[in-house]
């Protein structure tokens, strides 16, 4: 498990988020977990395509920050 940061930019306001990146994950977890402030906020699985989608959203995160951060992670070519 690698773990790195991510900030991304909403209305005028920057949202920093921990990643974990499980890089031999299993099917029962998702391969990138998302913490905010020690919490699990949100979890992705890449598609076929290595395009992210949601598969968790224990944060209850708002959709467009859900696709933020999803872009921000499939910036990093992982």
């Amino acid at each position: 498990m690698e773990i790195f940061k991510i900030a991304i930019n909403k209305d005028d306001e920057t949202l920093e988020f921990e990643v974990a990146d499980f890089v031999h994950h299993k099917d029962e977890k998702c391969k990138f977990e998302v913490y905010q402030s020690g919490q699990m906020v949100a979890g992705f699985e890449p598609d076929d395509h290595h395009f992210l989608h949601v598969c968790k959203n224990p944060g209850n995160i708002d959709e467009e920050v859900l696709h933020l951060i999803a872009d921000k992670i499939e910036a990093l070519n992982l």
